[in-house]
């Protein structure tokens, strides 16, 4: 799949300080500027932004500017345009919005410091997983090896929490990956309230995540992991009106004064994991 993006020509327009970013999805990064001009989002080779994607229509949706703002409308695509994760057939984006075209997520930037927005954001692309909003594999690697030197140097407790959703390629096989995405997000919405400020939680996998809990003991990182993996089992996932169970299981492990390199913490922990998954899934498992 590959997303490829046409240049509007009309330098005119009032509009020209306006451009969409992709931050989830192939061509990570990529802008284009956005104009006065009708500017239209589709699978279509013809489409000023092409998305080449099954769950993308051939003209997916058009942006257009009117009353000096920009709309998106869905022109009657078959699985929907999304601000913000909410359907719209259409309505006016502002600046920071979030634009869901299939699996591709576009950020919409306008105002006059544009072009210093884009960078900051391309910066926050490298930590931060496009889809979930929370940490990236690279940040969280990153920051593991940081808090196991400081945590061995200072003889200071470090727990680690790892996480996979249960089932959830029947959950893609049976609604679908646009599902599976919204899930994704939402198991995220459910988890990150119930962590502290200090606590560092990452996307690490497809649906695999990781959260590092500096200064707690194994079974303070045990009663978060219950707590999280209870919240997400009483919340309730929804997709298009329908209703998906979602369940997790994690595995808990603390570092310890034989743990060489930040490897062997993580190894523990997703073992773990694995053996909360071999027992029945839905369960935290410590050791």
């Amino acid at each position: 799949m590959s997303v490829s993006l046409r240049e509007s020509g009309d330098k005119r327009a009032s509009s020209d300080a306006a451009c969409l970013v992709v931050i989830y999805g192939p061509d990570l990064g990529r802008r284009v500027t956005l104009s006065g001009q009708p500017f239209e989002i589709g699978r279509s080779s013809k489409s000023d932004l092409t998305i080449d994607q099954e769950s993308v229509s051939r003209h997916h949706a058009r942006i257009t500017y009117e009353s000096a703002l920009h709309f998106i409308e869905d022109l009657q695509s078959t699985n929907g345009t999304f601000v913000n994760d909410t359907s719209v057939r259409k309505g006016a984006i502002r600046d920071g919005d979030q634009v869901q075209i299939g699996r591709t997520i576009l950020k919409y930037m306008t105002g006059d410091n544009v072009e210093a927005h884009y960078h900051e954001e391309i910066y926050r692309l490298m930590t931060i997983d496009g889809l979930t909003q929370v940490h990236n594999r690279r940040y969280f690697d990153e920051t593991l090896d940081r808090e196991f030197t400081r945590s061995k140097r200072y003889t200071r407790q470090l727990a680690l929490i790892v996480i996979d959703i249960d089932h959830f390629k029947k959950i893609n096989d049976t609604w679908g990956h646009l599902a599976g995405d919204s899930l994704l997000r939402q198991v995220v919405s459910a988890i990150k309230p119930k962590l502290r400020a200090q606590d560092v939680f990452a996307r690490t996998g497809g649906e695999e995540f990781a959260i590092l809990s500096p200064e707690i003991d194994l079974e303070g990182a045990r009663l978060v992991a219950e707590k999280v993996r209870a919240i997400v089992e009483q919340t309730a996932m929804r997709f298009e009106n329908v209703t998906i169970p979602c369940t997790i299981s994690l595995g808990v492990a603390q570092l310890v004064a034989t743990d060489e390199d930040p490897s062997k913490l993580y190894k523990r922990a997703d073992e773990l994991l694995y053996a909360a998954k071999q027992a029945g899934r839905n369960r935290v498992i410590a050791g």
